[in-house]
């Protein structure tokens, strides 16, 4: 079962989404394509800010505010955490939704270390891999037009692992269970239509 993500864990995780949301956009005007204009890191709520829906299994339904905008996700942590001294570290992946900002099924990770901006990391359900683009503590599916897939494969999966490389160069690997995932995904998916 998923441990409750403390009220002082949540803000960071929000401020962390954000970051993510700030790289993928850089990411994406480097590479010519439009990107979903990020959210501004001053309307980031406190304490408060999250509120959890529903839990499903291992996966949980989010929802939280950032000024106006809703934003909701589908979250969990990893149940296996490599090398072990990483287990005192939060680390997330989630699928979010950003209505205001015409973003759906954003599939992104608070790795909690530093990485190499662009470094080599990867997610993989079963035999299936997606690249993982990196940007500080986050990476998310290299190509966006991947992410539907991904979920999908997710969606049917039993685990997924994603696997990076800190800034120091070592390399961690991060197992979620997938128990809950569908379920915590449409939760998400009906409270930011």
């Amino acid at each position: 079962m998923i441990r409750p993500v403390a009220a002082r864990v949540l803000p960071a995780l929000l401020l962390a989404f954000v970051a993510s949301t700030t790289a993928r956009a850089e990411d994406a005007k480097r590479r010519g394509a439009a990107a979903a204009k990020p959210a501004p890191a001053a309307s980031v709520p406190g304490g408060s800010g999250a509120t959890l829906v529903a839990t499903f299994n291992d996966w949980s339904a989010y929802t939280a505010q950032t000024g106006k905008a809703k934003i909701c996700y589908a979250l969990s942590q990893p149940k296996q955490r490599s090398p072990a001294n990483l287990k005192d570290t939060p680390a997330y992946v989630f699928v979010s939704f950003r209505p205001a900002e015409n973003v759906k099924n954003e599939v992104a990770t608070v790795l909690g270390f530093p990485t190499k901006d662009g470094g080599p990391a990867q997610a993989a359900i079963g035999t299936t891999t997606y690249d993982l683009v990196t940007k500080a503590q986050n990476a998310w599916i290299k190509n966006p037009s991947e992410e539907a897939q991904a979920i999908a494969t997710m969606s049917k999966g039993q685990s997924l692992t994603v696997s990076a490389t800190s800034a120091r160069g070592n390399k961690t690997s991060d197992r979620y269970s997938l128990a809950g995932f569908a379920q915590a995904l449409e939760r998400a998916r009906k409270e930011c239509p």
